[in-house]
C-alpha cells in the first residue's frame, strides 16, 4: 500500500458514534463530499465509502436532533429533524464548489467555453451520482418524509446538485453558452468537422436541468426549449433562408432540388445525433418551411419540364408541406380525365344513337387510356399516394360520364356488364386461359370505378342467367373465376345470388341424370330426349310467362312423369314451367334434306302441328345450314331487356335505402336529419351513389311506416322505435 493510499485510509477510519452530533459527523463527511465533487473518477476504496455510509446512517437515523449550532437556512423551513442540517450544509457545499467553475467560465470564448462547461460538468454529475448513493439514507428517511408533507422544494442529492448548478452556474451566464453551441452547429453546416459528442453533452445538460418540483424524476423541457430550442429554431431558419437565396441564384431548380434533399437529410441526422427527439418536430417544420414553401410555387411550375427522377425529388418535396403538391395533382387528374373523354367520343361517331356503342370497343377504349396513365402513376410518379388518387378520381369521372354514358350514368355499367358477357361465352375470341383471365382483370379493373355497381350486378345476373340457360357459358371454371372476383371487390352478399345460379345448373344436372334413371329402371322409354333445370325462384332474374301454354301432344307424357318424379323427392315445392325460356330442337323429315330447327317452345309448338295437319305446309324451304336457329332474340327484345333492367335498379334501391336507414337508426338510436343523409349514403356507396331526394322519400315511408318517428319539439331529428 502506498503513502498516499493508507494516509487516505486513516483519514476515514475513525467513524464519528451513534451518538455524535453534526458538527462532528459535517467534519468527517466533508473531507469525503470534497474528494468526491474534486476527483470522482479517483473514486473511493470500499472500506472508506463504507465508513461514510456508516456515518450517514448514524446521524439520518437518530430519533431527535442531537444539537448542531447550526441555523437552517430561513428559505428552506420546516421542522428540525435529524437530516435538515445535513441537507443544508451538503446544498451549501455545492455553492462553494461551483463558486471556481463560474469564475473560469466567464473567460473563456465560444468552443473553448463548450469545452471547460462539458467537462465540468461530466465531473460534476459523475460526483453528484456518487453522493447520491452515498446519502441514500438522507433520501430515504428526510428527503422523502419532507416532501411527503409537501416540501416541494427539497430534492434528493443528486437534483439537489443539478438544481445547484441551475441557479449557481448556468443561470448567471446562459446567453453565452447558447450563442457559443449555436455558433458550433452553424460551423458544421458550413462543412465543417466539429466535435458532436461535446454538442451532445452541453444539449443533454440543458436537458437535465429542467426541473419539476412536483417530480423529480420526470423529464422536463423547460429549459432545453427556452435556452436551446427556441434560439436554434430561429438560427436555422435565418441559415438556410440566406443559403437557398444564394444557392438558387448560382444553380437551377434541378440543383436546388438535390440541395433542399441534402439540407434536409443533415438535419434529420442533427436530431439523431445530439439533439432532444423533441425538437425535430419543430426544425424540420422550420426547414420545410424556409427551403420548400417559400419557392413552392417556383418548383411547381417548373415541374412539368424536369426529368422523371428530378421531377419525383420536386414531388417528394411538396408534398412535405400542406397544399404542395395539389396544383400538380389537379393538372394530371385534368390531364387523365381529358385523356379518357376523347378516347371515348373518338368511339361514338356524331349523330350515332348512345345504344348503338360496341361494348368491346369501348371497354378497350376506356383501358387504353387507364393502361397509359397507371404506367405513369409508377414510372414517373412512383405511385404517390396523391397522384394516385388523383389518377383513381380522374378514372371514376371519364368511367361514369362520357360520350357512350349521356346522360344516363348507368350506361357503362351495362357495357361493362355486356364485355363480361362476351368473354365468358362460348366461342369467344379469348381461347387461351391467360387471355381470358387478363380480359376478366381488365373488367376489374373498371369495375373498380363503377358509381352504380348494383346496375352492373343485375345486368350481369341477367346475362349469367342467359348463358347458364342457353348453355353457351364457356365454362364453369370462368363462370367461378369471374364471380370470385366480384366477391372480393364487393362481399359475398354481392354474389351470393350468382353462386346459387351456379350451385342450380350442377343440381339440375344431378336431377335430370337421376330421372332418366328412374324412367330406365322402370322400362319406360322416353319419347324425346330431355334435359330439365330447376332453378331457384329467388336467385334468377326470370318472369313467368302471362299466358296460357298448350302443351303438345309430344311432351305431355315427359312432362307429366317428371312432375311426378319431382313431387316424389320434394313434396313441399311447387314447380312453375317457365315456357317462355324453353329451348327445343325439332328435325324435318319431310324433305330430302334432314334439318335440324333450334326454336323456342312456343316456335316448337307450332311446328309440331303439321304432324297431323296437312293443309300446312313448309314446301320450299332452304337453307345452306342443316342446324337452322329461328329462336333469335330480335331488337326490340333487347331493348326491353335493358329498360327491365333499370326497373328493377330503381325498385331494389329503394328497398337497399330503407334497409339501411333502418340498420343505422338501430345502431344509433336517435339522429339528426342531415347526420343520417350522410350516413346513408357512405352506408351504401359502395354499391351506388345514393342521391339525396331518394333518401328524403324512403325517409318519409319509413315515418309512415313507424319504424322511426320524429323526436317531440325537433322535426329534423328521428328516433328508432323498437
Amino acid at each position: 500500500m502506498s503513502a498516499a493510499a493508507s494516509s487516505s485510509t486513516r483519514k476515514y477510519s475513525n467513524v464519528p458514534p451513534r451518538t455524535a452530533n453534526f458538527t462532528e459527523t459535517w467534519a468527517f463527511l466533508s473531507l469525503g463530499v470534497d474528494q468526491i465533487m474534486t476527483n470522482p473518477n479517483a473514486g473511493l476504496a470500499f472500506p472508506e465509502f463504507s465508513n461514510l455510509y456508516t456515518a450517514l446512517y448514524y446521524y439520518c437515523t437518530l430519533p431527535k436532533s442531537m444539537g448542531t449550532g447550526v441555523k437552517p437556512d430561513a428559505n428552506w423551513g420546516g421542522p428540525h429533524l435529524a437530516g435538515s442540517d445535513l441537507y443544508y450544509k451538503l446544498a451549501e457545499s455545492f455553492t462553494i464548489h461551483l463558486l471556481p467553475i463560474k469564475q473560469a467560465a466567464t473567460l473563456l470564448p465560444d468552443e473553448p467555453l463548450l469545452r471547460y462547461y462539458a467537462a465540468e460538468w461530466t465531473r460534476y454529475t459523475t460526483g453528484a451520482n456518487y453522493l447520491n448513493r452515498l446519502f441514500t439514507n438522507l433520501n430515504r428517511y428526510w428527503v422523502q418524509r419532507e416532501r411527503y408533507k409537501g416540501r416541494n422544494d427539497i430534492y434528493p442529492v443528486y437534483i439537489l446538485a443539478i438544481a445547484h448548478w441551475k441557479s449557481q452556474f448556468f443561470e448567471q451566464d446562459d446567453s453565452k453558452l447558447t450563442g457559443a453551441t449555436l455558433h458550433l452547429i452553424e460551423r458544421q453546416r458550413n462543412g465543417d468537422e466539429i466535435d458532436q459528442d461535446l454538442i451532445k453533452i452541453v444539449v443533454h445538460s440543458f436537458v437535465a436541468l429542467g426541473l419539476d418540483s412536483t417530480d423529480p424524476n420526470k423529464e422536463c423541457l423547460a429549459v432545453y426549449k427556452e435556452h436551446f430550442e427556441t434560439p436554434f429554431i430561429q438560427a436555422t431558419g435565418l441559415y438556410y433562408k440566406k443559403e437557398s437565396q444564394v444557392f438558387l441564384a448560382e444553380n437551377t431548380v434541378s440543383d436546388y432540388l438535390k440541395k433542399a434533399q441534402e439540407w434536409l437529410r443533415k438535419e434529420e441526422d442533427r436530431v439523431e445525433r445530439y439533439l432532444h427527439t423533441n425538437t425535430r418536430k419543430e426544425l424540420i417544420a422550420k426547414c420545410e418551411d424556409v427551403l420548400i414553401r417559400q419557392y413552392a410555387h417556383l418548383i411547381q411550375d417548373t415541374s412539368q419540364k424536369l426529368l422523371d427522377e428530378d421531377f419525383q425529388r420536386a414531388c417528394d418535396l411538396l408534398a412535405r408541406i400542406p397544399g404542395g403538391l395539389e396544383p400538380l395533382t389537379k393538372r394530371f387528374e385534368a390531364e387523365v380525365t381529358h385523356a379518357g373523354l376523347s378516347a371515348v367520343s373518338k368511339i361514338v361517331r356524331e349523330g350515332d344513337a348512345i345504344n348503338s356503342v360496341d361494348q368491346n370497343v369501348y371497354v378497350d377504349a376506356v383501358i387504353e387510356v387507364h393502361h397509359h396513365h397507371s404506367e405513369m402513376v409508377i414510372r414517373r410518379y412512383k405511385r404517390h399516394a396523391g397522384f394516385r388518387a388523383s389518377f383513381d378520381k380522374a378514372c371514376r369521372e371519364f368511367v361514369n360520364r362520357n360520350a357512350a354514358t349521356g346522360s344516363s350514368p348507368t350506361k357503362s355499367a351495362e357495357l361493362l356488364a355486356k364485355y363480361a358477357d362476351t368473354l365468358l361465352r362460348k366461342r369467344s375470341k379469348m381461347g387461351e386461359e391467360e387471355d381470358l383471365e387478363g380480359a376478366l382483370n381488365r373488367v376489374m379493373i373498371l369495375f373498380k370505378y363503377l358509381e352504380d355497381k348494383d346496375v352492373f350486378q343485375i345486368f350481369y345476373t341477367t346475362k349469367l342467367s342467359k348463358r347458364l340457360i342457353h348453355g353457351v357459358s364457356a365454362s364453369d371454371e370462368a363462370e367461378t373465376r369471374m364471380i370470385s372476383k366480384l366477391e372480393e371487390a364487393c362481399g359475398v352478399e354481392y354474389t351470393n345470388n350468382l353462386r346459387r345460379m351456379l350451385t342450380d345448373m350442377r343440381l339440375s344436372k344431378d336431377l335430370t341424370n337421376s330421372f332418366k334413371q328412374s324412367m330406365e329402371q322402370d322400362h319406360r322409354d322416353m319419347a324425346i330426349d330431355f334435359s330439365i333445370l330447376v332453378l331457384g325462384t329467388n336467385f334468377w332474374p326470370l318472369n313467368a310467362p302471362n299466358h296460357g301454354f298448350s302443351i303438345p301432344v309430344e311432351l305431355i307424357s315427359t312432362y307429366e312423369r317428371f312432375q311426378k318424379y319431382y313431387q316424389s323427392k320434394h313434396s313441399g315445392r311447387r314447380l312453375t314451367w317457365l315456357w317462355n325460356y324453353s329451348k327445343n330442337e325439332l328435325q324435318t323429315n319431310y324433305l330430302n334434306q334432314k334439318y335440324i330447327l333450334m326454336t323456342s317452345a312456343y316456335q316448337m309448338s307450332v311446328l309440331v302441328q303439321y304432324n297431323r295437319h296437312d293443309t300446312l305446309t313448309m314446301d320450299g324451304f332452304k337453307s345452306k345450314k342443316i342446324r337452322v336457329n329461328f329462336n333469335q332474340p330480335i331488337k326490340a327484345e333487347v331493348k326491353a331487356e335493358s329498360s327491365d333492367v333499370l326497373k328493377a335498379v330503381d325498385t331494389d334501391r329503394k328497398y337497399v335505402i330503407q334497409a339501411a336507414i333502418v340498420r343505422i337508426m338501430k345502431s344509433c338510436k336517435t339522429l339528426k336529419n342531415q347526420a343520417l343523409v350522410q350516413e346513408v349514403i357512405s352506408h351504401i356507396s359502395q354499391r351506388f351513389a345514393a342521391k339525396v331526394p331518394d333518401i328524403k322519400k324512403a325517409i318519409e315511408i319509413l315515418l309512415e311506416k313507424e319504424y322511426i318517428e320524429c323526436v317531440d319539439g325537433e322535426e329534423d331529428t328521428f328516433t328508432y322505435v323498437a
